[in-house]
């Protein structure tokens, strides 16, 4: 295998094989996983398909019991799927025997939430670790771990034990020592779920700077909705053992389409509708139906990206002749990239809402009917304001 090295400095030993970009890095394909409990059979996995890409930050996200421990430990090989397949960087995984796991093994770094540092050892020796177990040569290790410490931020830390540094430089050191044996991959298992939300966002940070430097592919697994969107490209979504939503995080944001997705979005975007602005809501348009029998009446949750809000509601007014008037909005910065969430009521006759209604998608704008109250009585002429 041809390897690229890094310039940066202090990153020189880091090695970037130079593969084929079109293959994944990940693989998964049809994993099922089954335990017995006292209760029965419980499937923890359920067909799993799922392909990361070379180099990008991918996210994998659940409530509770989603089953992202399993896949985690299916992922690194600590659980062998019951059925299904597990390819990274071409290799298959799945069926090899213990010798050759642990050495497949080597190729995925883990940063886990409770950090796993042992107390006795320094930072330095911390990080040294996983080379010592690799019987790397002692002339190399020093120089090696020295360049990782610096590559995390912790080369004036060296010397002290984990009792004497902060959480977050505790992950640090677990980052650092995940990327020890030059991994292809980094898996981080909640490794932010225990940290204050400034310490969570350095720490995203000093994670999204290793993946450009290395080009190390990471996946983040995670429930917090939060940390996907602050880092990763793509996302995946997993609801009682299997993947109910999958793409580019800007999509997964500004349109959600499982109701898992669209709680654990509206969780972190306060993006819906209360159940009294609703009742308000109706109340509205039942009064302007039997003020003007023929007018119909929705309300739409419209979303985009990068795009001009106000003068697409202004074009698909004067476009069409309906009366939109906005209910709530909110704007979400998604890595850089303004994710706009509105709700509109929108009234007019059947004819010119649906007309509207294709108007606005062929624009790519994501749009979902809230409430919908049809025309009654005879055709209007005229619309509220």
């Amino acid at each position: 295998m041809t390897f690229g090295y890094l310039k940066e400095k202090n990153t020189s030993f880091l090695r970037i094989p130079r593969r084929d970009r079109i293959a994944p890095m990940i693989s998964l394909r049809s994993l099922h996983k089954t335990y017995a409990t006292p209760h029965g059979r419980y499937e923890a996995l359920r067909g799993i398909d799922l392909q990361i890409e070379r180099g990008e930050v991918f996210g994998i996200i659940g409530p509770s019991g989603a089953g992202k421990s399993t896949l985690v430990k299916c992922i690194n090989l600590l659980e062998q799927p019951d059925e299904g397949d597990i390819v990274i960087g071409g290799q298959t995984l799945t069926g090899l025997d213990e010798a050759s796991v642990r050495a497949q093994r080597r190729r995925i770094g883990m940063v886990f939430q409770h950090f796993n540092l042992l107390n006795r050892r320094t930072v330095h020796g911390n990080v040294a670790l996983p080379l010592e177990i690799a019987g790397v040569p002692r002339q190399e290790i020093g120089p090696r771990v020295e360049r990782l410490l610096d590559l995390v931020g912790l080369s004036h830390l060296r010397d002290r034990y984990p009792s004497q540094i902060s959480g977050g430089q505790k992950q640090r050191v677990g980052i650092a020592r995940a990327l020890a044996n030059d991994p292809d991959v980094l898996l981080s298992d909640e490794a932010t779920s225990a940290l204050d939300p400034e310490t969570t966002r350095t720490i995203l940070a000093l994670l999204r700077d290793i993946n450009r430097k290395t080009g190390v592919t990471v996946v983040l697994i995670t429930h917090q909705m939060e940390v996907v969107r602050q880092i990763c490209d793509r996302v995946a979504v997993l609801d009682k053992g299997a993947i109910v939503e999958q793409g580019r995080t800007l999509d997964v944001f500004a349109a959600p389409k499982h109701e898992v997705t669209r709680a654990m979005v509206s969780a972190v975007t306060a993006s819906d509708l209360t159940e009294e602005t609703l009742a308000a809501l109706r109340t509205r348009i039942e009064a302007a139906a039997a003020a003007q029998p023929g007018v119909a009446a929705r309300v739409w949750r419209l979303s985009l990206a990068g795009g001009d809000s106000g003068a697409l509601l202004s074009d698909l007014s004067t476009a069409h002749g309906i009366s939109v008037s906005l209910v709530q909005a909110r704007v979400e910065d998604i890595q850089g990239i303004a994710v706009g969430t509105l709700f509109v009521l929108v009234q007019g006759t059947p004819a010119t809402i649906e007309a509207a209604r294709d108007a606005a998608q062929a624009r790519h704008v994501t749009l979902e009917e809230v409430l919908h109250e049809p025309a009654t009585g005879r055709p209007a002429h005229h619309l509220a304001a």
